[in-house]
C-alpha cells in the first residue's frame, strides 16, 4: 500500500503545470469532449507506465541499493529543479481527424509521456518497490488526479490559473523527498 500511496502522491504533484496537464487543458479547450479525453489520458498513462515500471523493475535487479539509493535520490532532486520549468506544448497539429478525440488524447498524451519526469518519477518509483501494480496504479491515478481537472477547468480557468506557485510547492516536496532518500529518513 505504501507503493501505492507514494507513487501516487509524487506523480499527481509532478504533474501539476507539466506539458501532458497542459495538453489536457488545450485537448478540452479545444474539443470540449471529457470523457473521450479522460479515457484517453487513463489508457495512455496506464500503458506508459506500464513500460517505465518495467524497465524500473529491470535496473532493480541489476543495480546494487545504494546505488539505487542514490540514483533515486538524485532523481528527485533532478525532477525538483525541473518542475520549476515550465513546459509548453504546441497546439499545432491537434486535429481530431477520423480517429476522433478519444484515439488522439491516446497518442498524444502517450507520446508526450515518453521521457517526461512522471514518467521517469514512474521508472524510480518502481526501482524502488517490489510491487508493479501498486506502483502502477499510485502513478496512474496520480495523473489522473493532476489531469482531470484540467480537463474541466479547460479554456475557462487555465490562463488564470497560477502554475508558477504550484510549480515552487511541486519542485519543494521533490526536493524533500530526494533529501528524504539520501539520509534514509523515510519510508524510501
Amino acid at each position: 500500500m505504501e507503493a501505492f500511496l507514494v507513487s501516487t502522491f509524487a506523480v499527481s504533484i509532478g504533474e501539476i503545470g507539466d506539458k501532458t496537464q497542459l495538453l489536457a487543458l488545450l485537448l478540452a479547450a479545444r474539443y470540449r469532449k471529457p470523457a473521450p479525453i479522460i479515457l484517453g489520458i487513463l489508457i495512455a498513462t496506464l500503458l506508459n507506465h506500464t513500460l517505465a515500471g518495467l524497465l524500473g523493475q529491470w535496473v532493480a535487479s541489476h543495480i546494487s541499493q545504494d546505488v539505487l539509493r542514490w540514483a533515486l535520490g538524485l532523481s528527485f532532486l533532478g525532477i525538483a529543479g525541473w518542475t520549476l520549468k515550465p513546459d509548453e506544448i504546441d497546439s499545432n497539429g491537434l486535429e481530431e481527424g477520423r480517429f476522433g478525440v478519444f484515439l488522439l488524447t491516446t497518442i498524444s498524451f502517450f507520446f508526450a509521456e515518453i521521457g517526461d519526469k512522471t514518467q521517469l518519477a514512474t521508472v524510480a518509483l518502481a526501482a524502488k518497490y517490489v510491487d508493479l501494480t501498486w506502483v502502477i496504479a499510485g502513478t496512474t491515478l496520480g495523473m489522473l488526479i493532476a489531469d482531470v481537472p484540467a480537463v474541466f477547468l479547460g479554456k475557462v480557468a487555465s490562463p488564470n490559473f497560477p502554475f508558477h506557485y504550484v510549480r515552487w510547492l511541486a519542485a519543494a516536496i521533490f526536493a524533500i523527498l530526494g533529501i528524504v532518500v539520501l539520509f534514509r529518513m523515510g519510508p524510501f
